[in-house]
């Protein structure tokens, strides 16, 4: 008879305390909390490791620096290609160590490295972490190497690449709730980064440069935007914090240098108008602080600079670097459409991202042709590189990797427009459809079409994508789980 009298009591309470979560969640984004799990959840399925001729070289600038104290690869250059050759893996050694007429560099008798030192940069916080709990636990009696090379080092490198690959995501999100619901910022960020090479770049091929290139891209606009039609507003110190930031978007991939046309062409109109209208006193204030923007990117890009000088006698990039460069860029429409390597034929996502860009446009034209014009510049830069344009053996088109913020603005504004037509379950039945789409070009890519590397493969596709790739990642779901470093080439992880 208590639990017959007591229960009419509890049901009021259930549904006050629903009601109550329902008002909690309709009051504040939920948007920052379901990308941080999303993360987490993805996160023990990574792959930590350095072992691809790219990886190294980013990774021998922190190594070589920190315990050598000097830009001398060859000897991390023989620890990874050692590495490799256990498993019958050449490539390290072929890249870095084979030698021709410009490696050793002639001038300097050092080996090359073509990688920006950006990333060593922004992943040595992590490494010096990871070094300190390698004194901490030796002195308590355990026997790690402290040399760089062991798996604390490593795995504290990968996890700094992930970490700013969701920092990334959340300042996407921040960005994207200017302009749309949280809905829409929620589901655009959580899909670009799900059905875009971003995510393997996350999880599976941590130690690249593209992961922090993408933050960093990402904390650039928004610090740009809190000027934004307003650029008179912009203080010296946004300025010169700007500055700094651009230059390590230069240090971590100097294409992305381009990206500062953005602020350029926003400078340029503003000038314009200003001088349209007589305001000197104006001109001269706002010239004062784009200079002081110049000067601290030159600064900020002192190390690189320097780094090129001591590797190859002169503070410019390798000449197997600058060779590549058409400047006509014969590419272009290469990067985005080749039926095998074009990059909005391997992620879609990125195509309607970009088509979304219209629709920003009626809110915010000027934004929206300003962000359309860094994409242009990033895919004219890569249809430039005349040899290596197609980015053959890598997934996806990574060199777009960077350009995830303009891709989420553009779609969250197209989800925005659309819910209230359709309403929010077919839109999240086609972003899950884009995300599937993604995972299993990722699955044929890593353990089941391995040809597909070189490129698309389009005969079978759907047969591979919906049947073949759910039917054989089930006999490989133990390993997938548990050993996921069996199943790749150079199993160093």
């Amino acid at each position: 008879m208590a639990h017959d009298r007591t229960a009419p009591l509890a049901a009021p309470g259930s549904r006050l305390a629903w009601r109550r979560l329902r008002a909690w969640v309709a009051a504040h984004d939920t948007g920052p909390w379901l990308i941080t799990l999303v993360f987490l959840l993805l996160l023990p399925i990574s792959v930590p490791r350095v072992a691809l001729s790219d990886e190294v070289q980013y990774f021998a600038y922190l190594r070589s620096i920190y315990f050598d104290g000097d830009l001398n690869f060859r000897n991390e250059y023989e620890h990874f290609a050692a590495q490799g050759r256990r498993f019958g893996d050449e490539a390290v050694a072929n890249a870095l160590l084979r030698e021709d007429a410009a490696n050793p560099n002639p001038t300097t008798g050092l080996l090359r490295n073509v990688a920006p030192v950006g990333s060593a940069i922004m992943w040595a916080p992590g490494f010096i972490l990871a070094d300190a709990g390698v004194l901490a636990a030796n002195a308590l009696g355990a026997q790690i190497p402290r040399d760089g090379f062991s798996r604390p080092y490593i795995v504290a490198v990968c996890l700094m690449s992930a970490l700013y690959s969701l920092l990334g995501l959340l300042l996407t999100y921040r960005l994207a709730r200017r302009f749309s619901g949280d809905f829409a910022a929620t589901l655009a960020t959580l899909t670009v980064f799900l059905a875009s090479p971003l995510v393997f770049y996350t999880y599976i091929a941590m130690p690249w440069s593209h992961a922090t290139g993408f933050f960093l891209f990402a904390l650039f606009l928004t610090v740009w935007m809190r000027g934004w039609g307003r650029p008179l507003d912009r203080g010296p110190g946004t300025w010169a914090l700007l500055g700094l930031i651009g230059g390590l978007m230069v240090m971590t991939r100097e294409q992305l240098g381009l990206l500062l046309i953005i602020p350029a062409l926003e400078a340029l109109w503003t000038y314009i108008g200003l001088l349209w209208e007589g305001r000197w006193r104006a001109v001269a204030g706002l010239l004062g602080r784009h200079l002081l923007f110049l000067a601290v990117l030159v600064l900020a890009v002192s190390p690189q600079l320097a780094a090129y000088q001591v590797l190859n006698g002169r503070p410019a990039p390798s000449s197997t670097v600058s060779g590549k460069l058409i400047w006509s860029s014969p590419n272009f429409l290469n990067t985005l459409i080749d039926p095998g390597r074009g990059a909005l034929l391997w992620s879609p996502v990125l195509a309607i991202g970009l088509s979304g860009l219209a629709v920003l446009g009626r809110r915010d034209p000027a934004l929206a042709l300003l962000l359309l014009a860094g994409f242009l510049a990033q895919t004219y830069i890569n249809g430039a590189f005349g040899t290596t344009w197609h980015l053959r053996r890598a997934f996806g088109f990574r060199r777009l990797i960077e350009c995830t913020p303009i891709f989420v603005l553009g779609l969250a504004a197209l989800i925005d427009r659309l819910r209230p037509r359709f309403g929010p379950w077919p839109i999240l039945a086609a972003c899950g459809l884009l995300v599937y789409w993604n995972v299993a070009l990722i699955a044929q890519w890593t353990l089941i079409r391995p040809a597909i590397r070189d490129e698309l493969i389009w005969e079978g596709m759907l047969r591979y994508q919906f049947v073949e790739v759910p039917t054989r990642i089930l006999g490989k779901l133990q390993a997938l789980l548990f050993n996921r470093c069996e199943l790749v080439t150079n199993q160093t992880c």
